[in-house]
């Protein structure tokens, strides 16, 4: 790692860094899914900052939310304008101090950054793997970090550190490898999904199987499904948002014109934003991925897969401190759910603090202010 990068006077970057990948369960040695199928190879794709110390007791873990990727700080390039996605909070001096700790973010698999997933070659058929790519869950996520955990030779994490997808992951860990894990932060997440959660992301799924472009998953060789993931994003973005803040940013001010054109282009602010977004998001993410990584989600129940219906029985099997974080404004994963949580976790005696942080900017609150030191 080169030295520290200031981009500007107000924050020290942790400098350029390097995307790594790790590759294993090669056949017949696949790892085994909670669906019961086999996948391998799997390739991870990773970074880490800052430096593990003698007795490698100061490793942070950062597991991504849906759509981001194992780039959490730093630069690629001197010339880099866009760090990476949780850059005000990991690096020198910052919330996790890479003076101090060692950090690992890995991109998921099923992702389309650099992991294995259904946008991978399938070495069986020299072709992208597409829908016979095995349905992934939040397990398997974290059992394919924890094999890149192995192989850095992590036996403890000092702490993992999360939201959204990814807070799903750091509660996963702690029930799922207890032994491993000393501390964990689940920011703006929940142990399952509410019916509003899933019909979201349901409907954002099914205007991207609705694009003709789509091609049941069978789009690489082709024109991809661009619209039905810009809809996907924007039904999404809409949910990571506010009413407060989009009153605030958007109102019903309209987009470079004095009246309203009466016709279907973008007339106010919003109608633009949304398209910028879905438009951004439609050159960087595999619309197939996204149809596998909110699958996961929606799959995910900690209280069904660990505790046979009780959240309490499935924190019993926890042995982390946590510190469980919720944002006021965050109506897609609700404060009520993280006090639902903590209430499981101190029926079972653990060492858990909740902090509900007043902000206006809904569920992207947790990226934009969570622990700022």
């Amino acid at each position: 790692m080169s030295e520290y990068i200031e981009h500007d006077k107000d924050n020290i970057s942790v400098g350029i860094v390097e995307k790594k990948f790790f590759t294993f369960a090669d056949p017949p040695s696949e790892i085994v899914l909670e669906s019961g199928a086999r996948l391998g190879p799997i390739t991870l794709a990773y970074e880490t900052y800052g430096s593990l110390n003698a007795d490698k007791s100061n490793v942070v873990l950062i597991p991504h939310a849906l759509s981001g990727d194992s780039h959490v700080a730093g630069y690629y390039e001197p010339e880099d304008k866009n760090p990476g996605w949780w850059d005000n909070m990991v690096g020198p001096g910052k919330g996790i101090d890479t003076d101090k700790y060692f950090v690992v973010c890995s991109n998921i698999i099923g992702s389309c950054m650099g992991s294995t997933g259904p946008n991978s070659i399938n070495p069986k058929t020299a072709l992208p793997h597409a829908l016979d790519f095995p349905v992934v869950t939040i397990g398997d996520m974290v059992q394919a970090q924890k094999a890149l955990m192995d192989h850095l030779g992590i036996g403890k994490i000092l702490s993992v550190v999360g939201g959204s997808i990814g807070g799903m992951q750091v509660l996963e860990w702690c029930v799922r490898y207890p032994d491993r894990v000393v501390s964990a932060i689940p920011l703006a997440t929940t142990t399952r999904h509410s019916a509003l959660a899933i019909a979201f992301n349901e409907v954002a799924r099914q205007a991207i199987m609705a694009d003709p472009k789509w091609n049941n998953g069978n789009y690489y060789s082709g024109p991809k499904p661009d619209l039905g993931l810009a809809v996907a994003r924007m039904i999404g973005h809409i949910t990571y948002l506010s009413d407060k803040s989009m009153r605030l940013k958007f109102g019903r001010h309209l987009q470079d014109k004095s009246d309203f054109s009466f016709n279907f282009n973008a007339d106010f602010q919003v109608e633009s934003y949304l398209r910028y977004q879905g438009k951004k998001f439609v050159d960087r993410f595999d619309a197939n991925s996204f149809l596998y990584i909110t699958k996961a989600a929606d799959y995910y129940d900690i209280e069904m897969q660990h505790g046979n219906g009780s959240s309490v029985e499935a924190f019993s099997k926890t042995k982390a401190a946590f510190l469980v974080v919720s944002f006021t404004s965050d109506w897609l994963y609700p404060t009520y759910q993280s006090k639902d949580m903590v209430k499981a976790m101190k029926k079972n005696g653990l060492d858990v603090s909740f902090c509900e942080i007043e902000a206006e900017w809904g569920h992207f609150s947790f990226p934009m202010n969570a622990l700022q030191p």
